[in-house]
């Protein structure tokens, strides 16, 4: 029961146009099952493997997420069924899962992943990078794909000021693709936000959050 009220708690503190991802990864199926019969339905996994072992498994109304860092060798096994894919970081990758989803006749929709916080360990493109992408000749040629907008993760600090310049940054990038709107473009949602910080997200322009460890609790790692 617990995992209702915690997943209950957030929603109803929620602006109506702030999507949930309750992030599921490393959590046993009767967790996703607990959140799921409480009404939720987008998760997100960072894994593809345990991603698909959980699409089997599950009802088939889920939207599932995949946020976490994406090798475009592994696309195949979760384009008949990905909902969105939050980290697109190269051009190399859009192409693989342009090319995934025309096999299954379907478009599949991307948020390209931007670097913000001043972290080695994170993954992302550059503000110039991402303009460079949307204006290329080539991302014309990509049918099967919507890039939907961008996602961003703070840096790990418990430094408030620091991961609020870093979303505020975003947001004002994030404004300014407008002008790039395209039938393959369509930049309508920026996801940026955490456990620890979605409410500083939120504040600063959030349109989706993706939050784990305060609706399951705390995680184990093997």
């Amino acid at each position: 029961m617990l995992v209702k009220q915690n997943l209950n708690n957030i929603k109803n503190s929620l602006p109506e146009n702030v999507a949930l991802i309750a992030v599921s990864k490393t959590k046993p199926v009767s967790s996703i099952l607990e959140a799921y019969q409480a009404g939720q339905r987008a998760f997100g996994e960072n894994k593809i493997q345990e991603m698909v072992e959980k699409f089997d498994i599950l009802p088939k109304d889920i939207e599932w997420h995949m946020i976490g860092h994406l090798q475009s060798n592994k696309v195949k096994y979760m384009a008949h069924f990905v909902h969105l894919i939050h980290g697109v970081d190269s051009f190399k990758t859009l192409k693989e899962i342009n090319k995934q989803a025309l096999k299954h006749d379907r478009i599949i929709n991307c948020l390209l992943e931007v670097k913000i916080a001043n972290e080695e360990t994170k993954f992302g493109l550059s503000f110039a990078e991402v303009e460079l992408l949307l204006k290329s000749e080539e991302l014309k040629n990509l049918k099967n794909i919507n890039i939907q907008g961008l996602m961003g993760m703070a840096s790990f600090t418990e430094n408030n000021e620091i991961v609020r310049d870093e979303f505020k940054t975003l947001k004002t990038f994030f404004d300014s693709l407008q002008k790039y709107q395209s039938f393959n473009v369509n930049p309508i949602i920026l996801s940026m936000g955490m456990s620890g910080d979605y409410k500083i997200a939120i504040e600063e322009g959030s349109t989706m959050i993706r939050v784990g460890s305060a609706i399951f609790g705390s995680r184990n790692y093997n």
